[in-house]
């Protein structure tokens, strides 16, 4: 009987192992080659039954893709092996069906926007020209977007960083717990309902007007539970050990707080008031309650009505018309470059305040 060792001993020795130890492989052109099979298919299926929807076509051929891939992994590498291809090829599949529909999302809104999207269109505002005539522009719209979603991050993220410090650090019993179930509430509130209760409060119990400021504290609301939850988290993982170090040193715990676990997480909290924002920054029904929309440019937040980008997009698209429409599409794109424009800031605050290790 040939021994473990006997085996090794030949294969050291340079000739070839047996047959028996030998385990099957699909060629690295296999997969690939699956995959475009699996799409001709698909859409020969799709044409031959009719079907109107390229979305079918995709499902089909996902399918068959999925099951051509576990069968002849099955035939060549063994039961085994044909799990594992099958699980990882379920995983490609799922991560092309949610890149797509956000690929399409995204190149739609740029052949549209891109029709009327210029220099005069980001510098002008709605001013008296009928939104069924084409011209105007977004220029009071970016004013109060960027004013409102600044004053709400003004509001949100200091509360919201000091909430979690209090719960990461000091929070012990039943305050803790009531923070932590109100701030789960929070999470889950519609954005309708935050902006029903500054109406409420602000205008019809304080009898302030709409303004720019009362939408900015809706955002508020809705952006607190999402600074305090992503705060929390970074925080927590900061080690242990770099605090306890350091208050071994003697510093006092809010100085070790400022200068040793804010710093060491200060990556994933900028991360997370981005993530805030960008939640914020597409809200509508606030808007619409409180700042109401404005034509022209209005430059002070605190007083009179308002226009938002959310908005805009929302009063030009109920307009009907073939220029309201375009306009519509201009501002959607504006407003998801300005979401990834905010994400870039972000990443490069991150890496520029990221703690520096020595070699």
């Amino acid at each position: 009987m040939t021994t473990v060792t006997d085996r090794r001993a030949v294969a050291e020795a340079g000739h070839p192992l047996p047959v028996s130890l030998k385990q099957a492989r699909l060629p690295r052109w296999a997969v690939p080659a699956l995959a475009l099979a699996a799409t001709g298919a698909g859409c020969g299926i799709g044409l031959a039954a009719g079907l109107d929807s390229r979305i079918q076509w995709g499902l089909l051929a996902a399918l068959l893709f999925l099951l051509g891939t576990f069968a002849l992994s099955t035939a060549v590498e063994g039961a085994r092996q044909a799990k594992d291809r099958l699980a990882t090829s379920l995983v490609w599949v799922t991560f092309v069906l949610a890149v797509v529909p956000l690929a399409s999302l995204l190149w739609e809104t740029a052949a549209r926007g891109s029709t009327v999207l210029d220099g005069y269109f980001l510098s002008h505002s709605m001013g008296t020209l009928p939104d069924a005539m084409p011209g105007g522009g977004i220029y009071h719209a970016i004013i109060g977007t960027l004013e409102q979603v600044g004053l709400a991050t003004l509001i949100a993220a200091p509360i919201g960083l000091l909430t979690a410090i209090y719960l990461v650090e000091y929070g012990r019993g039943r305050l803790a717990k009531a923070v932590t179930f109100f701030v789960d509430v929070m999470t889950g509130i519609p954005s309708i309902v935050a902006g029903l209760f500054i109406l409420s409060v602000w205008i019809l119990i304080l009898g302030f007007g709409p303004s720019g400021f009362a939408g900015a504290m809706a955002l508020a609301i809705l952006m607190m539970p999402v600074v305090v939850r992503s705060t929390e988290e970074m925080l927590k993982l900061v080690p242990n050990e770099l605090r306890e170090a350091s208050l071994a040193l003697g510093v006092p715990k809010w100085r070790t707080i400022l200068k040793v676990v804010l710093p060491t997480s200060i990556g994933g909290i900028t991360t997370g008031v981005v993530l805030a924002i960008a939640r914020i920054t597409g809200e509508t029904a606030p808007v619409l309650l409180l700042v109401w929309g404005a034509k022209t440019i209005n430059n002070n937040p605190f007083e009179d009505a308002q226009q938002s980008l959310p908005l805009y997009v929302f009063q030009q698209w109920q307009q009907g018309s073939e220029a309201s429409y375009d306009r519509a599409w201009a501002a959607a794109l504006v407003l998801i470059a300005f979401v990834m424009i905010l994400n870039l800031v972000a990443r490069g605050i991150a890496r520029w305040k990221a703690p520096k290790t020595g070699r």
